[in-house]
């Protein structure tokens, strides 16, 4: 088999299309994205490399967003996980109670985890436990004053970082984005 250089070319029938979007913009600054690429063009132009084009970008995009939340929950004393407990609570509306059960469905963990969260924000007087009505073994969790606070600031500081990651974009293109993003993940939503 023969390896090909940069100076030769690959048959057109074996070429993918080029996905490299912002040479066929010249008005569209090259991003990193871009460059990686162009890199595995080169070294693989056997392999269409086009999907890299939008998930190579929402994984650098999740890591900005991971960075941004962190920095908005720690300015109100708040870890990731302790915030995802809290806005679920704070969601569900007054009086701001969930079954443990329900909690786990919403942050997605295992029961156990979820004891030790709901254990660890009850200490910091964030929730509460209280008696399910109707139930003499069950339990509700409560958010409490201060734990309604405490989120509340937390989720104003989290969008002012979220528009700022997304202010380069106008307000349809933050809905067309929004609607293809539905349109990926959905699937993955499904009960």
């Amino acid at each position: 088999m023969t390896r090909l250089t940069s100076m030769d070319h690959p048959p057109a029938t074996t070429a993918p299309a080029r996905t490299d979007s912002a040479s066929a913009d010249p008005g569209i600054a090259r991003d990193e994205v871009d460059r990686l690429i162009a890199a595995w063009q080169r070294e693989r132009p056997d392999l269409d490399v086009a999907p890299m084009q939008v998930l190579s970008r929402v994984t650098r995009l999740a890591r900005h967003l991971d960075l941004a939340r962190r920095q908005a929950f720690a300015e109100h004393g708040l870890e990731t996980w302790e915030f995802d407990v809290l806005s679920a609570l704070r969601r569900a509306g007054h009086p701001y109670e969930l079954s443990p059960g329900r909690l786990i469905r919403e942050t997605m963990v295992t029961s156990g985890t979820m004891t030790n969260r709901v254990d660890r924000l009850a200490q910091k007087g964030l929730v509460e436990r209280l008696p399910a009505p109707g139930d003499r073994r069950g339990v509700l969790v409560r958010l409490t004053t201060p734990g309604r606070v405490r989120v509340d600031a937390a989720l104003e500081r989290l969008l002012v970082q979220e528009r700022k990651l997304l202010a380069r974009l106008s307000s349809d293109q933050r809905t067309s984005l929004g609607a293809l993003l539905r349109t990926v993940v959905s699937p993955f939503d499904q009960d």
